[in-house]
């Protein structure tokens, strides 16, 4: 049974060091789309480096032609008929068919093995573990289609399946589309009309090189990176509390897409900014990279949140530049991936020396500026400051030290002046088992208390009594007076005749009773009843008011450790209540003067515009591998170093400058990862500005080129498109215009059955997919169709008005967030506070993106809620009466409002048929529903924003 078992385990086989390479078919089979796919879902995880079901391992390539102990052979190269693993995934007995769990694998393919097989059953290295090659532009026949060399390489992949491509979409269709994919917006009308006029070759070039141009390309392409590096402007949790200057790291990926930024250099100021030379205020702003990522402040396990934290860094990394889950390695090997889990811990330990985040401070916050002037002005000015600080502590301090040495030799009744007077106590010897009326009862014992304090110490007997203490209390000023009551057993506080405070029972002590009353100047009667059952004495008073704080109206003593002993209270607190009796009345104000300057000293900051921003140790703690990821379970030591499967360069880690506070760990990293030798840097920032054009990438698994990613549906266009970006100095504007100016992207939408037949997914791109507006594109084009849109750039994020229903499901109903003007509300969408726990509700509801962690593609659902939202929404009447306004004031005739309504919703020339369904909508509204003709208008307005042809893009 165990040697059935392990042949036929063999359908799994060898899926890390037996992967055909990407592209190079045999007999029409394509290894790492149509073999490879099945043997990682349905075989590889029983039989790899997680698990070995039955000790077959088949990540070994040995495995693969070994003789079994049946004695047969898994694969006998060119002869599938002589393979036991032909045998086993074709079999009708289910006791020896392969795979044992789940469908049996389909005719087409078995065949696909057969095939597959009988050419030789030949692998090489997974498609993206290669050097990125720069493959010849291919020939093809209808070379009139061709306008880059993109169409190249996917017209020879339609000609050899025999379909055509779409022909050219509509002028007007290229525009809307143009401007949304390089802006987000819509064109307005007179541009619409320009470009339609123009009859010039390169009309369309001039749009596509003027939208590139324009400041609103940065807004619309930093949202995608955005999404990619999980950015957030708060911490999440339950009080979601705010990442300071978080929005700067926004600004700043606006402005590197306005100017260009290369690539390679962007890559690297979000990892190293600071440790790069000669750094910049942008690249001190870029390593906020490392702070947007969720953050606990008050964790259950900290060492554990620290791991998470670093493994949140790692995650990101891995997926957002080389679309690796190294993270899977965490607890062990990577089950699919040939990553294993000491790479892991090495990737680890280039981000070991970060230092935490925290809620403020310089630990997460820095000062920047324009130019070197500005930096030494506000170092000095710092200098100054700190000077000050050091000059008012050491002042500080002098008086706490003498305060400490006089204070040691007094007394309570020297320390404090007694607020007490004419202060008798009357003693009574019983049993109680709650506070008796006192005056009903014979004391003992009556007689004056001198120094006069509340003070148990009179009492003849350890348990068992009772006290009434009657005096005068001295108020000192007329206003509001806080008194404290805490006793071991029943108390009373009766002041100026009125019951403040009743502590009856039996109790312990620790756990005050507080009342505030308002007193005249002068003196007040004061009485105080208490009794000790079978336990230790315990009492203490206190009060506070106008001019003081805790001054004691109970005596402390040895035996009777109290919170009114006032030697057991912090320093500052015990200058408080005795200050003025120790020091005196002029040092204890100058020490309280000093005081007061020295918080101010310490809370100012000298004016500059602070960035969110990683801090580092120069000397990262050591590293080691967890056993499964436990950090309680260290394992041996690791170095940093690259994943072996991507590079043998080892990680050299040049020794930052001496005054450096950096370990120089993470530049070496940056600088890997923006290698042109690097084997997935350039691959995946192609195929991500490929997503965005297309809908979806030529890699469609954008954040996983692993083994079980997506294969690329055009592997030779991706290295063709990846090396090109690097021979060009990693520009990326070149590489939107070769994209956008290529006959495939220009495509129509229209469908073909023939075609659709042949490639019902579209993944040889035969047409262009329509796609849906994003949540921001949908909620800017809202307000530039009503013309409100506000293109002001850049600074903190805007805040929405959100209904008061969705702000009380927060933990903290409406906390952390503002309320923005009209004004500043219109601004785009990506201007937007982004707060974890409560997203914008149009955005939610359109499909925003998920902030927790790397998002490498947003669902396009549809759902009741957006219907709701853009129906009956707040957002969208108003919107609907701010583009019914908008028409009133450019016309008063309804033919002319409902014609220029479709103009400015759908971008396009209306039709007859528009016009006519317009105005039978608003007269029927009119006629049938009595309503007057603005708010008939109003409701039209609405369901143009509703128009499908309105949300989506052709």
């Amino acid at each position: 049974e165990m040697s059935i078992r392990l042949t036929g385990s063999l359908a799994c086989l060898l899926l890390l060091f037996g992967i055909f390479r990407e592209g190079a078919a045999q007999d029409g089979v394509d290894f790492s789309r149509e073999i490879r796919p099945v043997l990682a879902k349905r075989c590889f995880p029983c039989h790899g480096p997680g698990m070995q079901e039955a000790g077959l391992r088949l990540d070994r390539q040995e495995s693969l032609l070994a003789k079994l102990e049946s004695g047969s052979h898994a694969v006998v190269a060119g002869k599938p008929e002589e393979s036991e693993l032909i045998s086993r995934i074709s079999s009708t007995d289910e006791s020896t068919r392969m795979p044992p769990e789940g469908k049996p694998l389909s005719e087409r393919e078995i065949s696909l093995f057969q095939q597959w097989i009988k050419a030789g059953a030949e692998w090489e290295t997974h498609w993206s573990f290669q050097p990125v090659s720069r493959p010849e532009i291919p020939q093809i026949e209808n070379t009139e289609w061709v306008r880059t060399p993109i169409d190249a390489f996917i017209l020879k992949r339609l000609e050899s399946a025999k379909i055509e491509p779409n022909p050219r979409a509509a002028k007007i269709q290229l525009l809307r589309r143009a401007y949304y994919s390089l802006t987000g917006l819509p064109p307005d009308r007179a541009e619409i009309e320009d470009f339609l006029a123009e009859e010039s070759p390169q009309a369309f070039e001039n749009v596509v090189d003027r939208l590139l141009a324009s400041p609103q390309y940065g807004e619309k392409w930093a949202r995608h990176w955005l999404d990619v590096v999980r950015f957030a402007e708060t911490n999440s949790f339950e009080r979601d509390s705010l990442k300071p200057h978080a929005w700067r790291f926004r600004d700043y990926v606006i402005r590197s897409f306005n100017e260009d930024k290369p690539y390679d250099q962007f890559v690297r100021e979000q990892l190293a900014g600071d440790e790069i030379a000669n750094p910049t205020p942008d690249s001190i702003i870029a390593t906020g990279y490392y702070r947007l990522g969720l953050w606990d402040d008050e964790p259950a396990d900290r060492l554990l949140a620290k791991y998470d934290a670093l493994d949140d860094l790692v995650t990101t990394t891995g997926q957002a530049f080389l679309a690796m889950t190294i993270n899977c390695a965490r607890c062990h090997d990577h089950k699919i991936d040939p990553i294993e889990q000491t790479d892991y811990y090495s990737m680890v330990s280039f981000f070991q020396g970060i230092t935490p985040m925290d809620k403020g401070g310089p630990n997460i916050e820095r000062a920047i500026f324009e130019d070197e002037q500005a930096k030494r002005d506000y170092e000095e000015a710092v200098e100054q400051l700190n000077q000050e600080r050091n000059r008012v502590q050491t002042e500080v301090r002098e008086l706490e030290e003498e305060f400490k040495q006089k204070f040691k030799s007094l007394s309570l009744d020297q320390i404090q002046q007694p607020d007490l007077a004419d202060l008798e106590y009357r003693f009574y010897r019983d049993t109680f088992e709650k506070l008796p009326n006192f005056d009903e009862l014979k004391p003992e014992t009556v007689a004056k208390l001198d120094p006069p304090y509340f003070d148990l110490r009179p009492a003849t007997r350890e348990d068992s009594f009772g006290f009434v203490f009657i005096g005068s209390l001295i108020v000192p000023a007329d206003g509001e007076y806080t008194f404290w009551l805490d006793s071991d057993d029943g108390s009373r506080l009766t002041v100026d005749r009125a019951e403040l405070i009743v502590y009856d029972g039996i109790h312990k002590i620790g756990k005050p009773h507080q009342k505030t009353v308002t007193l005249k100047q002068g003196r007040v009667p004061i009485r105080l009843d208490y009794f000790q059952g079978k336990s230790d004495k315990g009492l203490g008073v206190r009060w506070s008011g106008p001019g003081f704080q805790d001054r004691y109206l109970s005596a402390a003593t040895e035996e009777n450790v109290l919170i009114s002993d006032l030697k057991s209270k912090p320093l500052p607190e015990l200058i408080r209540a005795t200050g003025r009796s120790v020091l005196g009345e002029k040092k204890n104000k100058i020490y309280n003067d000093k005081k007061q300057e020295l918080g101010r000293l310490f809370s100012q900051k000298i004016p500059a515009d602070y960035a969110l921003c990683v801090t580092e140790t120069p000397n990262p703690p050591e590293t080691f591998l967890l056993q499964r990821g436990n950090p309680r379970l260290q394992g041996d030591p690791v170095e940093p170093s690259f994943p072996a499967v991507l590079t043998s360069v080892k990680a050299e880690i040049e020794p930052p400058p001496s005054d450096s506070n950096t370990s120089g760990r993470r530049l070496a990293l940056a600088n890997w990862i923006a290698s042109p030798e690097n084997k997935l840097t350039a691959r995946v920032i192609v195929n991500r500005i490929w997503q965005h054009h297309f809908g979806r990438g030529i890699v469609q698994s954008s954040n996983n080129f692993g083994l079980l990613g997506a294969p690329p549906t055009h592997p030779e266009l991706l290295d063709w498109l990846a090396s090109d970006l690097m021979d060009h100095g990693w520009k990326l504007k070149r590489l939107h215009k070769m994209i956008v100016m290529s006959a495939v992207w220009q495509q129509s939408s229209a469908p073909n059955d023939a075609s659709y037949e042949q490639d019902p997914a579209n993944e040889l791109f035969w047409k262009h997919d329509m796609q849906r507006l994003s949540a921001e594109e949908i909620r800017d084009s809202l307000y530039a169709v009503t013309g409100e849109l506000n293109l002001k750039m850049y600074g903190p994020g805007v805040y929405p008005s959100i209904p008061a229903e969705i702000l009380a499901g927060q933990s903290r109903p409406g906390d952390g967030w503002g309320n923005s003007s009209p004004e500043e509300q219109s601004r785009r969408a990506i201007y937007i506070h982004v707060k974890r726990s409560l997203i914008t509700p149009l955005l939610s509801d359109f499909d925003f993106c998920d902030t927790d962690s790397s998002c490498a593609e947003r669902f396009s659902t549809v759902q009741p809620t957006q219907a709701l939202a853009m129906l009956n929404g707040d957002f969208l009447q108003e919107r609907a009466v701010k583009l019914a306004d908008r028409l009133r004031a450019e016309s008063d005739i309804l033919k002319e409002q409902i014609h220029r309504s479709i103009w400015y919703t759908v971008q396009r020339q209306p039709t007859e048929n528009d016009l006519e369904r317009g105005l039978s909508l608003v007269n029927q509204l009119k006629s049938e529903h009595k309503l007057p003709e603005a708010q008939a208008l109003n409701l039209y307005c609405l369901m143009v924003l509703n128009l499908n042809e309105f949300l989506y893009l052709d």
